[in-house]
């Protein structure tokens, strides 16, 4: 299966109220990404894979193919408002392979704002719990508003969390974090969702490809809506925010997983992600106001 077509792309540079500014370049970047799934029981079920690039970018060339047992299969695609596209297909088959990649040209236009984000994105939610962790948060951050705000929090986070894998189960939350001050990017990205919403600053979390990210893998960053704008944080500092590509947007990773099952008897055999660029950022700017393009 394949994509093309001819979408608007962007190369000026972005505005923000304080902080230096990311003046975006012409790249181009490829982005590639591997997944088989051994069905060990066979019994039937269902797949969502969350792993294309957002719809709004200048695809040059993108391909998607899908496999069980060997035979190529059509997935069904749904693309959400906000350029979320989702493969799905149903298996009772013993292997499913997926194999994606593309090369896009240059960057599309930021995401505009809307009054259903600014009222989603500023609730709790599931691995977000920015209820629970008010009482926290206002005494971490009180009399902190906008760009200070966000910047207090991206430091606390990324000084406070150690990075380290499998530190975390897919079941934690936010709060989970914060007490136990480990995790991945999943962990860092919820941390900072719930700090900001607990201040009443919507956010929302972007699963994107991301060159320079190492290890290699798919990368989890947040995106917050300040000055009527989202820009890109990432309290990880693992990748320049400069040349992610964005695969889905969501209240946390229950909208965002390159991966849902409905059923058990799944086990993930290889997942293998690539993401690369032909102009790097170098040095990178961990404090550059970025919208994520």
């Amino acid at each position: 299966m394949s994509y093309g077509g001819e979408q608007r792309a962007s190369v000026a540079g972005v505005h923000a109220p304080s902080g230096p500014v990311w003046k975006s370049v012409r790249v181009q970047r490829e982005i590639s990404s591997s997944i088989i799934l051994n069905h060990r029981d066979g019994e039937r079920t269902n797949f969502a894979f969350l792993v294309a690039g957002a719809a709004g970018q200048t695809y040059v060339r993108e391909n998607l193919r899908l496999t069980i047992d060997g035979l190529e299969v059509q997935p069904l695609v749904w693309e959400q408002p906000d350029g979320t596209r989702c493969h799905r297909v149903e298996s009772s088959g013993s292997r499913l392979e997926l194999e994606y990649s593309a090369t896009i040209d240059g960057f599309a236009a930021p995401v505009e704002v809307t009054e259903t984000d600014r009222l989603v994105y500023s609730r709790p939610s599931r691995y977000a719990e920015s209820d629970l962790l008010g009482p926290s948060t206002r005494a971490l951050f009180k009399g902190l508003r906008n760009w200070d705000l966000v910047d207090a929090v991206v430091d606390w986070t990324h000084t406070h969390l150690a990075y380290i894998p499998g530190s975390s189960g897919f079941t934690d939350g936010a709060r989970d974090t914060y007490l136990g001050r480990t995790g991945v990017c999943r962990d860092y990205a919820h941390l900072v969702i719930a700090f900001l919403r607990a201040m009443d600053m919507p956010a929302r979390l972007v699963s994107v490809y991301a060159p320079g990210l190492r290890p290699m893998d798919f990368h989890a960053v947040v995106e917050v809506l300040v000055d009527d704008a989202w820009y890109v944080v990432d309290a990880t500092h693992l990748a320049p925010r400069e040349r992610m590509v964005r695969i889905a947007t969501g209240r946390d990773a229950a909208d965002t997983a390159f991966l849902t099952n409905t059923l058990a008897g799944v086990r993930l055999w290889s997942l293998q992600v690539q993401a690369t660029t032909d102009t790097p950022v170098d040095p990178i700017d961990h404090t550059a106001r970025v919208q994520l393009q």
